[in-house]
């Protein structure tokens, strides 16, 4: 492997690393910050608070704390969850594929529906089709992931055309039964996900293939006869491709950001709902994990990216 390759993908790490550790550290100080704690109900027993507190060490100083959770947590033991008493662990290994499972379904589906819309747009922005597809990326673009849940979801319950009551697989069924399930659960959570990202990059890539287009070799090529379909779909979507793959990192985490709000909506068994009753229940130590969960892949997202795009621009990498 090339040294510039080689430092380049280090320093990624290095920087993903970092990122880890201070979203984690953040999510355990905010939550200790938060009045009360995870034993703080009115029909708790206090003397079983008080033994529990001292179990957990949360009698102690926070910097004895924080230490304590650093020293576990670099030994990869994310301590026990006070609301679930469970490992950490367990519960993200349960969490973390759906919340794979739904950014990555949102992501193919924006990138096959956005970049060909945005390079059909880019090369004729004239087009009747081009400004009403431009209109409703608009549109899509300006309006939270919330509403976009909420929309949806009206369309699902008044319908029936797809379930909207979250994902809930019966024990006994088959393989081919939880699949089917899965698959039409999934499709609402998707699109509500999906959407934003894909008007997103349809505007990026028209943007990209229009300024192409007006690259010298471009013209000149044109001008030598070069069909114009090929001259669009090969050459100028070759030249686009960088300033997309410069944002991708944080359209990466838009996809996080934003799943975490559409799992909560639409009852899909992710992280996002895992947070919120860490953060309901005052659950430092879950609260932590799933930061560094969401941190991780949103870091495995930004090296992606950035990997892609200095496959595409060396230049990059040669200056780090």
């Amino acid at each position: 492997m090339n040294r510039n390759v080689s430092a380049f993908i280090l320093g990624r790490i290095a920087r993903a690393a970092v990122l880890v550790l201070l979203v984690s550290s953040a999510a355990l100080t905010l939550v200790h910050l938060a009045p009360g704690d995870a034993f703080s109900s009115f029909d708790t027993d206090p003397a079983t608070a008080r033994a529990e507190r001292a179990r957990l060490g949360f009698d102690r100083p926070y910097v004895e704390q924080y230490a304590t959770w650093l020293r576990r947590a670099l030994a990869l033991d994310l301590g026990e969850s006070t609301r679930f008493k469970r490992p950490v662990s367990m519960l993200l290994a349960e969490r973390v594929p759906g919340t794979l499972l739904l950014g990555a379904s949102a992501l193919l589906f924006a990138m096959v529906v956005g970049l060909p819309l945005g390079v059909a747009g880019g090369a004729r922005p004239d087009r009747w089709w081009a400004r009403i597809v431009r209109a409703v990326s608009m549109l899509l673009i300006s309006v939270p992931s919330l509403i976009t849940s909420l929309i949806l979801l009206l369309i699902a319950a008044r319908t029936g055309w797809v379930p909207a009551g979250g994902l809930q697989i019966p024990q006994d069924a088959t393989l081919m039964s939880r699949v089917a399930i899965t698959g039409g659960s999934l499709l609402l959570p998707a699109l509500a996900l999906a959407l934003p990202i894909a008007a997103t990059l349809e505007r990026l890539q028209a943007r990209a293939v229009s300024e192409a287009l007006r690259e010298p070799c471009l013209q000149a090529a044109l001008a030598r006869g070069i069909p114009r379909r090929r001259a669009v779909w090969h050459h100028a979507f070759r030249l686009s491709l960088k300033p997309v793959l410069a944002v991708l990192g944080i359209i990466v985490g838009s996809v996080l950001s934003g799943s975490l709000v559409v799992e909560i909506v639409m009852s899909w068994p992710g992280m996002g709902d895992l947070m919120y009753q860490a953060l309901l229940g005052r659950d430092m130590f879950l609260a932590a994990g799933c930061g560094a969960a969401a941190s991780l892949l949103l870091a495995c997202g930004v090296l992606a990216s950035d990997l892609a795009l200095a496959s595409v621009d060396p230049r990059i990498r040669e200056a780090e």
